[in-house]
């Protein structure tokens, strides 16, 4: 037999406090204001329906009046006996009771009759603005007031008409009053507490999830329980809660990322310490190199110190993607024909491979750029379609691959073409194209390459794009402005 452990009770503080919250949240307004909003429905309600109240009443005293009158004009021309008149009048409540028939009239009944009376109305023929009109009156000034009320009898040509005064009606429209004070207080607390319950369970609970989901998530972003779990639903709170859960996973994703760079950063920076000290030596050695007889090495020193010379600037600006902006070019006519050159020569393509590299250049063409910069660029494009070539087989035999470079000037952009024969870029490659990390398209890549090509070139006021090809492979295009020239510079050099 299993034992169940009693739950423990809620403190009453904490109830007492999850109420005063609730009252004083956005379900508690909502329950004040429908109360409110109803009250004042009942009051605009109120006037019209007292001033009906108040014509029903005396349609009934007329109603009673007329009665007597047809009997007490059936019994003429006999005298009606003082004690009937009393009798009749106290059961009517009025003072003088009068026949108008056949263009007379008779008075049937009367008792202490006014001299003048305060107010007269005619059932038959009233507004319902002078309705209401009327009953505020009779509420707020009635009560000792004498009144002359007349109408028709029936559908008949007679008309009847009473003197009374207004206390016991004034008294009956206070009594009505107070009922439909009690009885709109019950309907608005009713109408408010079934909102309130209705709403609190539609709108104010998911609201209350989302939030708590989002003060949850703030305080442990990286813990995938954080994340909110979505309601089924079609909905605006269920498609926000579906939209609040896709943007928790993009930013626990985002965060994951950042730490990963910054783990990056830090690795990168011990290799780049040590990767410093030994470049420094070799550049050292590479210098005596300068001095040999042997012709071959004499031919190949000076690249061999250029591509050291490069190495270590790298090293010095390695960290500069990601915490700070590439320094701005330093920008002068550049023969673009001697820099491919070396771009071929640090990419050393082997013959064996089968990788061939051609070029479509005018001899004379400048590129107005940084030679560093621009450098980097080609190199980093070439490389990639290098690496693409050799880690691809044509199914077909007889497939040449092959890296080709073109570039002409049109006006004052030279455009600068890139293509290869290779398997070209996949479609993840695509969706994520010159982002670090994630537009890489070989497995292992990081995709730092094309990232920093295009900064380097946007730094140029230039675009790089990949370009639709009809055949296989990948063809990037950049296009690089010269600088403009403004004309104290232009007088300057005339």
């Amino acid at each position: 037999m299993s034992e169940h452990m009693p739950e423990s009770p809620v403190p009453r503080a904490c109830v007492k406090g999850g109420l005063r919250g609730m009252f004083a949240g956005l379900s508690g307004k909502l329950l004040w204001l429908t109360v409110i909003f109803v009250m004042l429905a009942e009051v605009l309600i109120f006037a019209p329906s007292v001033a009906t109240m108040r014509l029903r009443w005396l349609e009934d005293r007329l109603n009673t009046a007329a009665a007597a009158a047809v009997v007490i004009d059936g019994l003429q021309p006999a005298e009606l006996p003082r004690s009937v008149q009393d009798d009749t009048l106290m059961a009517t409540g009025t003072k003088a009771i009068v026949l108008r028939k056949d263009g007379t009239s008779q008075l049937l009944a009367a008792s202490d009759i006014p001299t003048e009376v305060d107010g007269q109305y005619n059932i038959a023929d009233v507004d319902q603005l002078t309705a209401v009109k009327d009953a505020v009156e009779t509420l707020l000034f009635g009560g000792n007031r004498t009144i002359r009320i007349f109408g028709p009898v029936g559908e008949s040509d007679m008309m009847i008409e009473i003197v009374m005064t207004d206390a016991s009606l004034r008294k009956a429209m206070l009594h009505y009053s107070s009922n439909m004070l009690v009885l709109s207080i019950l309907i608005s607390l009713i109408t408010a507490t079934l909102i309130f319950f209705t709403i609190n369970r539609i709108m104010i609970r998911p609201i209350r999830r989302l939030t708590n989901s989002m003060q949850a998530f703030s305080e442990s972003p990286q813990d995938p329980e954080r994340v909110m779990v979505p309601e089924q639903g079609r909905d605006e709170l269920a498609i926000a809660g579906r939209h609040l859960a896709t943007m928790q996973t993009q930013l626990q994703k985002t965060l994951k990322q950042q730490k990963n760079l910054a783990d990056l950063g830090l690795a990168v920076s011990k290799i780049n310490h040590d990767m410093r000290n030994i470049l420094a030596s070799a550049q050292l050695m590479s210098d005596r190199l300068v001095h040999a007889e042997d012709p071959l090495v004499k031919s190949f020193a000076p690249k061999l110190l250029r591509t050291i010379d490069r190495a270590v600037g790298y090293t010095s600006e390695v960290l500069a993607y990601g915490q700070a902006s590439e320094a701005a070019p330093r920008r002068r006519p550049i023969a673009f024909v001697v820099l491919l050159q070396e771009v071929k020569d640090i990419l050393a393509i082997d013959a064996d491979t089968g990788i061939e590299f051609a070029e479509t250049i005018a001899p004379d063409l400048t590129v107005d750029a940084d030679n560093e910069q621009l450098f980097r660029i080609i190199h980093n494009l070439c490389r990639n379609a290098h690496q693409a070539l050799v880690n691809h087989r044509p199914g077909e035999p007889g497939v040449v691959r092959r890296i080709t470079v073109s570039a002409q000037r049109l006006g004052s952009v030279v455009s600068i073409d890139i293509d290869d024969t290779g398997p070209g870029m996949p479609p993840k490659a695509r969706e994520n194209l010159f982002a670090a990390f994630r537009g890489s398209a070989r497995s292992g890549g990081t995709g730092l390459g094309l990232a920093i090509a295009r900064e380097l070139v946007l730094a140029h006021g230039g675009t790089i794009a990949l370009a639709e090809k009809p055949s296989p492979g990948t063809l990037f295009r950049i296009e690089i402005p010269d600088r403009p020239v403004s004309l104290e510079a232009y007088r300057a050099r005339a």
